[in-house]
């Protein structure tokens, strides 16, 4: 008979050591088909939230069809009841109240729906050489090098100078035009074939081509003029009212499915809207939890979370004040006593590109959602670098629930770095960790992730909230 019993070693290291890997195949594979679900509800938000004012749109829809209703800082709210509050169409808080109301802290988890983009300059629309394009100003931490030559399309809105507003979203449905910043053909790209890849594309160059045909008449512009005539056909704008407009390109695509297995999820955007998404989940599946439940979805982060969109802003401490007061409790208190889990996208180790990650500390695709304890550049600069004590609480709610999850860092210790608004809402006095989805490659137009460690986001979330 074969004796199975573990020698004294084995037992041992099994009792002791950590093994990610074999602890997360395990987990993985019972938790795939929950994920599989879970990511098709994700695929059709990404789809229609490519932008952050859209992405605020459909979570305003979402959480009304949850019963959340418009909060009011004059009204008193009972445990469960759900209200938002929206900035400017452009961020949004949404929020649970708790059994025990505010008098605990609140908890809160943090995303941002802004994506690296393609924006466009005041003026933009020039014509040269029998040709009409769009000037454009890159938005957030973009290679330039992988937007031209690929379909794009254009969101947001334009104000006319009479206030009157226009939505934009032209490129994604069927039978639209799309539009693209084209390159030179590789038999003539000798001299951009010798530069730095950094260097091979300037701001400057990514023009947008959006047209080809003169206005049929005589006199000067006739490329320009055609494509306003179109503009204005279509949207009653002149030419000056692109001076007050918020229009992006952004890749025509949608999401899809990655691999003969279909475990991951190709799309744009899921920087950091693959957080967003599964933090909005997990608060309107929670009925009533002890302490009030709070998602901040933030504008602005890509560029340093300024404005009074961005986390910089007041607009988070004003609403958990409101709360606060409306309890009769000093916000400050409450602040001190609060928590917030960042939830921000991670690197994913990517095997091709190996030597920029350190395989002992990085997170890993299909091993759960990512855990940074800090984010930064070299010495930790820029990062909120959450407590000891902090980081073990939200271990031990985790491991309880029964979450996959993982820890890691943001690439090897001089390779870089990269920061999140962790330290934005830190600032309040509350307890705050990074934790979110691991990423490939992250701010390209197509990033990749998988459907496990979405769904082991809205588990840590949910996790989270309902914690006693």
């Amino acid at each position: 008979m074969e004796d199975n019993k573990m020698s004294p070693t084995k037992e041992l290291a099994e009792k002791l050591l950590l093994d990610n890997a074999k602890t997360a195949r395990a987990a993985c594979v019972a938790s795939v088909p929950k994920a599989m679900d879970f990511a098709e509800g994700y695929k059709d938000f990404i789809n229609a939230a490519k932008t952050e004012r859209e992405a605020v749109s459909w979570s305003v829809e979402a959480a009304q069809a949850q019963g959340f209703v418009e909060f009011d800082p004059a009204k008193k709210y009972n445990p469960g009841d759900k209200v938002y509050y929206n900035n400017r169409g452009k961020a949004i808080c949404l929020a649970v109240i708790g059994k025990k109301g505010a008098a605990e802290g609140v908890r809160i988890a943090a995303a941002h729906i802004d994506s690296p983009r393609i924006d466009l300059k005041p003026i933009p629309l020039y014509e040269s050489n029998e040709l009409c394009l769009l000037k454009t100003h890159y938005y957030g931490g973009v290679k330039k090098y992988q937007w031209p030559a690929m379909p794009l399309a254009l969101h947001g809105k334009i104000v006319r100078k009479d206030g009157s507003e226009v939505t934009v979203n032209i490129g994604e449905n069927p039978g639209d035009p799309q539009f693209c910043i084209t390159d030179i053909l590789p038999h003539l790209g000798k001299d951009q074939a010798v530069k730095k890849l950094g260097e091979a594309f300037s701001g400057e160059d990514l023009n947008v081509l959006v047209g080809s045909l003169p206005l049929e008449a005589e006199g000067e512009q006739l490329y320009k003029l055609n494509i306003m005539k179109v503009l204005n056909e279509q949207y009653g704008i002149v030419e000056s009212d692109l001076i007050s407009a918020e229009l992006e390109f952004v890749p025509a695509f949608p999401a899809a499915d990655i691999g003969f297995d279909r475990s991951m999820v190709g799309a744009y955007g899921h920087d950091d809207r693959v957080c967003a998404y599964p933090a909005l989940q997990a608060l309107f599946d929670c009925e009533a939890p002890e302490k009030t439940s709070l998602v901040v979805l933030a504008d602005k982060e890509e560029i340093g979370s300024v404005g009074n969109t961005g986390l910089c802003s007041e607009y988070l401490n004003y609403f958990v004040a409101d709360l606060a007061e409306a309890e009769g409790l000093n916000p400050r208190w409450v602040w001190s006593k609060s928590s917030c889990l960042s939830a921000d996208v991670t690197a994913a180790l990517d095997p091709t590109y190996i030597s920029a990650f350190e395989p002992g500390n990085s997170t890993y695709l299909n091993r759960g959602v990512g855990i940074a304890k800090y984010t930064g550049s070299r010495g930790k600069g820029g990062s909120n670098d959450a407590s000891a004590e902090f980081l073990g609480w939200v271990r031990k709610i985790l491991d309880d629930a029964g979450v996959l999850w993982q820890i890691g860092e943001l690439g090897k210790v001089d390779q870089g770095g990269g920061g999140t608004v962790a330290y934005d809402v830190a600032r309040m006095n509350a307890d705050v960790i990074d934790i979110g989805v691991p990423v490939l490659s992250m701010h390209s137009p197509f990033e990749v992730i998988s459907k496990v460690d979405l769904f082991a986001a809205y588990q840590a979330f949910k996790a989270y909230f309902q914690a006693k």
